[in-house]
């Protein structure tokens, strides 16, 4: 697990770097899903916001929401997953979903180690 990565309580990551959050779903999150075959991003220039869904992923056996851990305004979406969504079962802690131009975080945000404690 990257040490440097928040996490939120429904198994999301972000990772900032200056202004700028890039956002996906833990490997936890990934293998409780399943085989991913579709993700649905939100429009660069969308505000989404956290705590708030703001893409859906489709996997063999359900849709999931994914819920933002920031605030802010969409930067970059990765276009990789629309034609390649079995990426984020590949590697999902190193496969952003988007990056967002962050104006605040979600509260109550752990270290890799918290988020160790909560999946147990």
């Amino acid at each position: 697990m990257r040490k440097e990565l928040r996490f939120s309580a429904t198994h999301e990551w972000v990772e900032t770097d200056g202004g700028i959050a890039a956002v996906g779903v833990t490997d936890y999150a990934a293998e409780q899903m399943g085989d991913i075959v579709f993700v649905e991003l939100p429009e660069k220039g969308a505000k989404i916001f956290a705590g708030k869904p703001f893409a859906n992923i489709e996997s063999v056996k359900a849709v999931s929401e994914i819920f933002s851990p920031v605030t802010g305004i969409v930067a970059d979406i990765n276009e990789t997953l629309l034609d390649a969504p079995e990426a984020i079962n590949a590697d999902a802690q190193n496969v952003f979903i988007v990056k967002v131009k962050a104006e605040s975080y979600a509260d109550g945000l752990m270290s890799a180690d918290e988020y160790e404690k909560l999946k147990k």
